[in-house]
């Protein structure tokens, strides 16, 4: 791939994001002042919902048939658990006696979520590869929808994440 060549691949595009949001967790475990950990917490919150809704509208929808259904079941789920800490901490602020406490947890899920479709032994990565789909299309038009998601969080924000499954 020469330097200017954006990377497509669904799997890379994603795994990215998991750096991404967890290099802000990271952030703000170290952040002081509530002000600034209610900046990065807004940051995580909005990449999450975006990340979340690029997988529940492009990527999982794909590989529904083709990997273990169980997995994408769970992957579903562990969304809206994460989506409702999302928008409760989105709503409340630092000033939630729970904020810091509720990042922290969200951090947790995050983690485990992130296990599963990335690193664990038959993880869902590994079978959206080895399934029938074109993981550069599906990265294509995950990254379309991302920078659509993008630009509304910038100009007139994100409604709260919708739950798929409660």
């Amino acid at each position: 791939m020469k330097p200017t060549e954006i990377d497509t691949d669904a799997t890379h595009i994603l795994a990215a994001d998991h750096r991404a949001v967890e290099a802000l967790f990271e952030e703000f475990e170290k952040a002081r002042g509530s002000d600034r950990k209610a900046k990065i917490a807004d940051r995580i919150c909005t990449e999450l919902k975006i990340h979340a809704q690029i997988e529940e509208e492009v990527f999982y929808p794909a590989l529904k048939g083709k990997i273990d259904d169980d997995l994408l079941k769970e992957a579903y789920v562990e969304h809206d658990g994460a989506k409702i800490l999302i928008n409760d901490i989105v709503a409340s602020g630092p000033a939630d006696e729970f904020f810091e406490a509720k990042v922290a947890v969200l951090s947790e899920e995050i983690k485990h979520h992130v296990k599963e479709e990335e690193k664990q032994h038959d993880n869902m990565f590994q079978q959206a590869r080895a399934a029938d789909v074109d993981l550069d299309a599906l990265g294509e038009r995950m990254l379309a929808r991302k920078e659509e998601l993008k630009r509304q969080a910038e100009t007139a924000g994100l409604p709260p994440a919708e739950l798929a499954t409660m």
